[in-house]
């Protein structure tokens, strides 16, 4: 952690209020988010999908790495600080500790989603449900980035994915 924030020390902080928006949803900012104090909660389509209080969080990340829209909303939950990195991408660039920092919590996610469609997969066994469960582990495997998904009658999985 020293490491990260030795990195972040250049970067401005900013504080938000309980209730303040800090990333929106599809909004294209380039900018990367550091967690130093507070409780945040990441909400997607208006679902919550995560809240943690963890120093060393980051948001943004999907978006400067994949140069896309925010894919999330994050929003404060207490009141919060960031480190805010305008340019992410440079950043990254710039700085392995950052991206080991983040290769980490990145693998974290991973295996967390990992371990619930394996759960999913388990709790579906023989039931129709499964193709779509073997539909999403074949898109998290296979998937191009920049590919849209746009879910089928019958099925997630893509016909020009091949295995």
């Amino acid at each position: 952690m020293n490491a990260l924030l030795a990195a972040l020390r250049d970067q401005p902080e900013q504080s938000f209020a309980a209730g303040d928006c800090i990333i929106s949803q599809n909004e294209c900012t380039g900018r990367l988010y550091v967690l130093t104090e507070g409780t945040v909660e990441v909400t997607k389509d208006g679902v919550s999908v995560t809240k943690t209080s963890e120093a060393g969080a980051i948001f943004g990340d999907l978006s400067a790495l994949l140069d896309i829209p925010h894919t999330a909303a994050v929003s404060a939950l207490t009141p919060t600080r960031c480190y805010v990195v305008s340019d992410a991408r440079d950043f990254l660039e710039r700085h392995p500790t950052v991206n080991l920092h983040l290769c980490k919590l990145l693998a974290r996610r991973l295996d967390a989603v990992n371990k619930y469609l394996v759960d999913l997969k388990q709790q579906f066994a023989g039931h129709d449900h499964l193709g779509m469960v073997d539909g999403m582990l074949d898109m998290l495997m296979h998937r191009n980035p920049r590919e849209r998904i746009a879910p089928k009658r019958s099925t997630l999985r893509d016909p020009e994915i091949t295995d």
